[in-house]
């Protein structure tokens, strides 16, 4: 069907230009030139020098043959580097692919060849990684290995022998390379806001890390909408403990360039650094997984400095926070923002909106009603629950479980070179989370388990996530992970994997675990009680999620639970 306009008037270049995020930094260095845009240890950088930095990083890039099409890795924790390179990459034309720290050198292989990434910034606290990672893509290449270029970031918190080995090597320093630039480069705006500005990969848990294609469209979009679900406000002070490589930190690299607020760099994310950027520079706000809230509420008292000197406000994703959390951080002085996404829609898409009637209600009742995972965001045009069986929505009644399932222009493109998963992911209309969840009256979401993570004990569902929600009221829980376990009678029964506080007595586990159990039976129906704990240290990724398939492979070595005989 034609669709009839009440004019024949046309986009122009004075009505029309493609959006991307890339014009926030030209402004914020044209409006405060002299603000300090980011601090680095005894560093810092003004918006304009970081615009400066950001011209002649894309005009070197050019120098080297780097433009549209071309892909450059970055290997770097959240330095000024990794900041600048989310605008000089794609400034240049190119796609930033930020690499995460904490994969191993095979897979750091993988991801470099399948992007067939030209240039890779390594920070010299990992240029070891990037080289071993080179290495395994030659023994592979079978004679046929054209390898990237290598820029190394120094850094004077880390042992320069490091950065002398680097350069030794062959690789280019990282502020040579930016002085090749210029910084009065005219760089120019994508033709498209379709276009490629972000490759990012998935965790790659089940199969092979599969790359998130994000267009400069979204980017723009969510940069503006993030500030604004959360009442940022202009010249805000923001403390990077969230990776600037997972979700390009959801988007808050570009959208601290639109607030024209200034970035405080956290090389090592612990709770005294936390508490200390709070006190000595500022801070009001960071984003950080549960993990990260969970040592920060833990902290010893030596760590922390309180009361805190002003509200600090945090957003939390990546894992759905207990209640016993939010409390505990609500307690300290934090206000704490619960949203949820993945990779593949810009990373935080949903908002817990908080409502003002809750705030009469008890702590705890609270702390519940933001575990949740809440509303669609302001430019996430469709959130829904569907049956993943008939594809209708689930009744709005808190109980009916089904697949989260999203649409609208903060979901990815596609995954690179993978038209079949591609497919998958959008069947039907919808991005596929493969996040199972349910609906309640309100039309706020709450994500009961992934897929794969639900346990069926006996024929009966049990969410992995509210038993651990049960686990982490007790007093000597500091962390904990269920996860399905053989089980000869049930099928399958819950298995909690539990680190202890410090100052638990660890001395006798058998009565501990009991006592988890008891705790938990009090809470929970009976078959969705642990039938097995086991203590130690959880595996987490680096953006603080914990690894739930090395637990499940952990559980798989103990082998089922035995029948009992009385």
């Amino acid at each position: 069907m034609d669709i009839r306009e009440i004019d024949d008037l046309p986009k122009n270049a004075a009505n029309y230009a493609p959006l991307t995020p890339l014009w926030f930094l030209e402004r914020a260095a044209m409006v405060h030139p002299t603000r300090i845009a980011m601090v680095h240890g005894s560093r810092s950088y003004t918006w304009l020098q970081t615009y400066d930095r950001c011209r002649r990083l894309a005009s070197a890039l050019c120098k080297h043959s780097i433009g549209a099409g071309s892909i450059v890795a970055v290997i770097a924790p959240n330095i000024p580097a990794t900041y600048e390179a989310h605008f000089g990459i794609p400034m240049s034309g190119a796609v930033i692919n930020p690499v995460n720290i904490r994969l191993n050198a095979s897979t750091i292989a993988f991801l470099l060849g399948h992007s067939q990434s030209s240039i890779v910034i390594v920070d010299q606290e990992f240029f070891t990684l990037a080289q071993n990672s080179l290495k395994i893509m030659k023994e592979k290449s079978q004679g046929h290995f054209n390898p990237p270029l290598l820029v190394v970031v120094a850094d004077e918190n880390c042992d320069p022998e490091a950065l002398r080995y680097a350069l030794g090597q062959g690789a280019i320093e990282y502020e040579r390379f930016l002085e090749s630039g210029d910084p009065d480069f005219a760089w120019k705006a994508p033709q498209d806001e379709w276009q490629s500005i972000s490759l990012g990969y998935t965790s790659g848990t089940t199969a092979s890390p599969k790359g998130v294609v994000l267009h400069h469209r979204g980017a723009y979009l969510m940069s503006l909408s993030n500030p604004f679900v959360w009442g940022m406000n202009e010249g805000v002070v923001y403390l990077w403990t969230l990776p600037m490589f997972h979700c390009n930190g959801g988007c808050f690299t570009w959208a601290l360039a639109a607030l024209c607020g200034t970035n405080i760099c956290l090389r090592q994310v612990t709770a005294k650094g936390v508490y200390s950027a709070i006190v000595k520079h500022g801070v009001t706000r960071f984003c950080a997984a549960p993990v990260v809230l969970n040592t920060i509420v833990n902290a010893p008292s030596e760590d922390t400095i309180l009361p805190l000197p002003h509200i600090v406000h945090v957003m939390t994703a990546g894992a759905a926070p207990p209640p016993a959390l939010l409390l505990a951080m609500s307690r300290k002085g934090f206000r704490v923002l619960h949203t949820y996404g993945l990779s593949e829609t810009y990373g935080p898409s949903t908002i817990c909106a908080r409502k003002p009637e809750w705030d009469s209600l008890l702590p705890e009742t609270q702390a519940r009603l933001n575990a949740r995972q809440g509303v669609r965001s302001i430019t996430l045009e469709r959130l829904d629950v569907i049956n993943t069986k008939t594809g209708e929505p689930v009744p709005a009644d808190g109980k009916t479980i089904g697949e989260i399932v999203m649409r609208g222009n903060v979901v990815m493109k596609g995954y690179l070179k993978n038209t079949k998963a591609s497919e998958e992911a959008f069947a039907d209309g919808w991005f596929h989370s493969e996040d199972l969840g349910v609906k309640h009256q309100d039309g706020y979401i709450e994500i009961k388990d992934r897929s794969k993570d639900i346990i069926i004990s006996g024929g009966e569902n049990v969410s992995s996530v509210e038993v651990e929600n049960s686990l982490y009221f007790h007093p000597a829980v500091l962390e904990a992970s269920v996860v399905a376990r053989a089980d000869e009678q049930w099928g399958e029964s819950p298995c909690a994997f539990v680190t202890l506080k410090p100052e638990v007595d660890k001395s006798d586990e058998q009565r501990l675990a009991e006592d988890i159990m008891k705790f938990c039976k009090s809470r929970r129906p009976a078959y969705w009680v642990p039938k097995s704990v086991v203590f130690g240290p959880l595996p987490k990724t680096a953006t603080g999620k914990i690894q739930k398939h090395a637990l499940r492979a952990k559980a798989k070595q103990l082998g089922p639970v035995k029948l009992s005989k009385l």
